[in-house]
This record gives C-alpha cells, sequence and structure tokens, in this order.
C-alpha cells in the first residue's frame, strides 16, 4: 500500500479502514471471513466529498447562483468522475473482489472504481479528520476542479481567472493600472494582473475595465501561474 499511501499523499494510522475502503461486497458475499465491505464508508465519503466541494465551489464562485454551483458540483461528482479520480490512483489493483466479479472484469468497472473512491474519502475522515479529508481530495481532483471552473462562463475572464487561481490557493489577483496614455478623449489604460507576487498578464484598453479585462485574459491564455 506504499505506493497508494504517495500518490495520496496520506498514510492510514489505522489499515484496517484503508483495506475495508477497498473491499467489495462481491468478495463479503464469497468468504465469510470478510465481514465489512466497503459500502457503508461509500455512504459516508459521498456526503464528505459533497461537503467539500460545496464549501469549494462557494468560496471560488462567490458571484455565482445556486444553480451554477449546483452544476458544476454535479459535473465534479458524477460517476465518470470519480472513476477517473480511482483511475489515476490506480485503485483498480487494489481492489478486494470476489472471484466472479474479479473475472468479469471488475477491476475496470466504472462503479466499482467510483464506490471505491468514495469509500476511500470516508475511510480517509474516519482515519484523519475533515483537514485529511480536504487535501486528498485537492490533491487528487485539483485538476478535474481547474478544468470544471475553466469550462464555464467564458464572457468573463476576470471572474473566469480568479476562479482557476483560488482553486491553486487562498489569494485573489490583483490589477494595478501601469501606465495613461494618450489625450483624455482618446484615453488607453495599460493594465497588469499580479497574484502572490508575480505577474500573470497584461493588458490595454479604453478604460481601467476593459484594461484589467485584457490583462486577465492575456494571464489565461499565458497560464503563467504554471511555471
Amino acid at each position: 500500500m506504499d505506493a497508494l499511501a504517495e500518490k495520496l499523499g496520506y498514510t492510514f494510522q489505522d489499515q484496517n479502514l484503508l483495506i475495508q475502503s477497498l473491499t467489495h461486497p462481491s468478495i463479503a458475499a464469497e468468504r465469510c471471513d470478510v465481514v465489512a465491505d466497503n459500502q457503508r464508508l461509500e455512504f459516508l465519503g459521498d456526503a464528505v466529498l459533497q461537503v467539500i466541494l460545496t464549501e469549494y465551489l462557494y468560496r471560488v464562485l462567490p458571484d455565482q447562483a445556486e444553480g451554477r454551483l449546483t452544476k458544476t458540483r454535479a459535473s465534479l461528482v458524477s460517476r465518470r468522475a470519480l472513476s477517473a479520480c480511482a483511475e489515476r490512483l490506480g485503485l483498480g489493483a487494489y481492489l478486494r473482489l470476489g472471484k466472479g466479479e474479479d473475472s468479469n472484469g471488475g477491476r475496470e468497472r466504472e462503479s466499482n472504481l467510483a464506490d471505491a473512491f468514495e469509500a476511500l474519502l470516508g475511510a480517509i475522515f474516519l482515519d484523519g479528520g475533515i483537514t485529511s479529508a480536504i487535501e486528498v481530495t485537492i490533491r487528487v481532483m485539483e485538476e478535474d476542479m481547474r478544468e470544471a471552473l475553466e469550462g464555464e462562463d467564458t464572457s468573463n475572464p476576470k471572474g473566469r481567472l480568479q476562479e482557476v487561481l483560488q482553486a491553486l490557493r487562498r489569494e485573489s489577483p490583483s490589477y494595478r493600472i501601469m501606465a495613461e496614455e494618450g489625450p483624455d478623449h482618446l484615453k488607453q489604460f495599460k493594465s497588469e494582473v499580479m497574484w502572490c507576487g508575480k505577474s500573470l498578464g497584461e493588458g490595454r484598453g479604453s478604460s481601467k475595465k476593459n484594461a484589467e479585462t485584457a490583462a486577465a485574459q492575456d494571464a489565461l491564455e499565458g497560464k503563467r501561474w504554471e511555471g
């Protein structure tokens, strides 16, 4: 399990919780020595994940209505999205399956992988508390969260940039006007967007707002926060 612990960035204090989270009901039905499967942990993990993602989206989308928040969260907790997270962790190789389920492709089955991922989060919550569960969720789902946010409203570069950056760190970007050029009736403003002490983009516009919007768009296209 060391490889899995490294991918998670988390080591269980109670290894029995980890084992239970990876135990499919099919093996519990076949073997009398296996008592606890992962269904209860899946139930818990689903609730934990909902809370974590709800708080995250509430924080990084401060101006969005409930409908958009719900839609974005739904895309992150879909069976396909969760099974993809499980695949990145290689959970299929760790699943404890009954012989029939194993021989019928149970290690690649989308539902088994999604359920195991939720059960794993439930186990982490019980073992290390909500802080550990949040840290693992962000670590494993960071790319999914970023893509979900980037795939939203394309007409608001400043809002999109803030969402993307706050998914990485709880610090909002800031804007400053670098220069004002031209006569009053043809004024041009040059803006720069900063984040964590780093310049991410520059833009020009006929108003300060337009210049900031252009700077945000430049930042989104350049993705200098990744460097």
